[in-house]
């Protein structure tokens, strides 16, 4: 079983940056994905990015050139680095790992911080 526990999140001005972090606990297959989803106020859950455990790379395209993900299989931990904010950034962001050989089947979640991009 693994338990994701996200952090990081918190109130920044548009244009600011935050970094987000995940921990896991248990051990995660270097086969695994681990990602980055998020779900605005009122609208379902959508894919952000995600790093396989050979760091090949996925992001959704309203991400791209502003956030940068990273994983540390040794530690079991995973960041995501956002910059350049904006209010539609706002959201609860969500830690995942897929099944092993499957990078979009998500099994385990984190609960989720939230990020507010607000002046």
């Amino acid at each position: 079983q693994v338990q994701l526990v996200e952090s990081g999140g918190g109130l920044v001005q548009p244009g600011g940056s935050l970094r987000l972090s995940c921990a896991a606990s248990g051990s995660i297959s270097s086969a695994s994905a681990m990602g980055w989803h998020r779900q605005a106020p009122g609208k379902e859950r959508e894919f952000v990015a995600s790093i396989t455990g050979d760091r090949r790379t996925n992001y959704v395209d309203f991400v791209k050139g502003r956030f940068t993900i990273s994983r540390d299989n040794a530690k079991n931990t995973m960041t995501l680095q956002m910059n350049s904010l904006r209010p539609e950034d706002t959201a609860v962001y969500f830690c995942s790992v897929s099944r092993p050989l499957n990078p979009s089947g998500w099994i385990y979640w984190g609960r989720g911080t939230l990020v507010t991009v607000s002046s």
